[in-house]
């Protein structure tokens, strides 16, 4: 009887397997023929984004503008609070940022790579030529700046996909072409 047994048993469980994969194939067929699959899949993503950012920066995106700004020059990350009054976010901002130039100044792009689980374009490049990019910290009305700056043709590319990368992942709407508007 025990032989018997086993292989009822071994067959139940091999049963179950094959129904949990056909359910996960039906699940990810419904995924794919959703209309919306594409849009959840970004929302998601997004969330993910702000969550890690959050953590990472030490205030909400809730409460805060993010711009990412290309220029001839190379560009700008900037941070306000949306309540001009908020002391507390605004000195949050500047002092995540005034660390943020020092850390990209030393190649030290760990934070972005949390906050987008993964390297962002550009940063292996700013790292490989980062003797040749400029960070500086700047404070601004309710919040800060890093502008990065090169006169290196690789480096300001490096730059500009980075910055690319950062408007699209934290949907600010800000431009996508390089102008001098910072």
């Amino acid at each position: 009887m025990k032989p018997l047994s086993v292989t009822l048993s071994t067959i139940g469980v091999l049963y179950l397997a094959l129904s949990l994969n056909a359910q996960d194939t039906r699940n990810e067929d419904a995924r794919q023929n959703c209309a919306m699959h594409k849009e959840h899949a970004a929302d998601s993503h997004h969330g993910v984004v702000e969550h890690h950012g959050d953590e990472a920066m030490g205030f909400s995106h809730k409460t805060t503008t993010h711009h990412f700004h290309m220029s001839t020059e190379g560009g700008a990350i900037e941070v306000t609070t949306n309540n001009p009054s908020d002391k507390t976010d605004t000195a949050a901002i500047r002092s995540h940022l005034s660390h943020i130039a020092v850390m990209f100044g030393n190649g030290d792009f760990s934070t972005p790579m949390f906050v987008h689980d993964g390297v962002p374009p550009g940063v292996t490049t700013m790292n490989l030529l980062k003797a040749k990019i400029r960070y500086k910290y700047e404070d601004m009305p309710s919040g800060g700046r890093v502008r990065i700056e090169a006169t290196d043709a690789v480096a300001l590319a490096a730059i500009h996909d980075f910055l690319r990368f950062q408007i699209s992942e934290h949907q600010t709407g800000d431009s996508l072409t390089v102008g001098n508007d910072n």
